[in-house]
């Protein structure tokens, strides 16, 4: 935050040029991680209707009355391919997405996010066997309200959420560690639990992330990289996407009806 503040005392056209390139750095951001969401959100609704038929010829594993699993349903949900499918996204950011930003060029970059956004529509696309499109599209709308009020906030808010980064980052592992563990006990309520304090902490990542891309181009505008610009747009545009996918998950275990 002071480097804004160091930036913007040193002339009136340098803090106009620095907002005004910030104001396109954002819009990026945020529209990148909006194309990101609508490709997430087709390739899981396309998916789930490939995955699912009315048709019982040939089919083993029914759904409910009228519904049957189709050989690809079969295979993405049944067999040991759903691991895969599980935890190849967190194997991208774990391992891939740093790589890509080091060596690749910006376009490069943001073909691999869209990929990303490709295969979490992927894992993602199961919820339209559990939960009516009513309840995904309400949930939807509202983590869209409440991700734009936490961005707007941590954008606008002099107030500095640095501090909250290692501890957010920290209660992150601490979910994924609670949430392989409930694989195998399979309790409701430490669902509950985790889906409560997943909300929360997502919540001030959200918050915080926006804080901080702002920070972090105002303390690099000056050196004129644009390729660090164009990446670090894709790269806040990843960290947005993954905020918002995570909240909408949470809340749609408590919002959700299920079919």
């Amino acid at each position: 935050m002071s480097e804004y503040s160091t930036i913007r005392t040193t002339g009136a056209r340098t803090a106009a040029q620095i907002d005004e390139g910030l104001r396109a750095h954002m819009n990026k951001v945020y529209g990148s991680m909006s194309i990101g969401m609508l490709i997430t959100a087709a390739a899981a609704w396309a998916i789930a209707g490939l995955a699912v038929t009315s048709d019982p010829t040939g089919a083993t594993v029914a759904m409910r009355e009228g519904q049957y699993l189709t050989g690809l349903g079969e295979a993405i949900y049944m067999s040991p391919l759903r691991w895969v499918i599980m935890f190849a996204p967190l194997a991208f950011i774990f391992f891939g997405w740093g790589a890509i930003l080091r060596k690749a060029n910006a376009a490069t970059a943001q073909l691999a996010f869209f990929v990303f956004a490709t295969l979490i529509g992927l894992s993602l696309s199961s919820i339209f066997l559990v939960y009516t499109s009513v309840s995904i599209t309400q949930t939807f709308l509202v983590t869209a309200i409440a991700f734009a009020g936490l961005s707007l906030y941590g954008y606008t808010t002099k107030r500095d959420l640095s501090g909250m980064g290692t501890f957010l980052m920290m209660g992150v592992i601490g979910l994924l560690v609670a949430m392989i563990v409930n694989m195998f006990l399979q309790s409701g309520i430490m669902m509950m639990a985790i889906s409560s304090l997943g909300v929360l902490i997502f919540a001030g990542l959200t918050a915080f992330d926006t804080q901080r891309l702002k920070s972090d181009y105002v303390a690099h505008a000056h050196h004129g990289d644009q390729d660090w610009m164009d990446k670090a747009a894709i790269d806040g545009a990843l960290s947005l996407y993954i905020n918002f996918l995570n909240m909408f998950q949470f809340l749609l275990m408590f919002l959700g009806s299920q079919e």
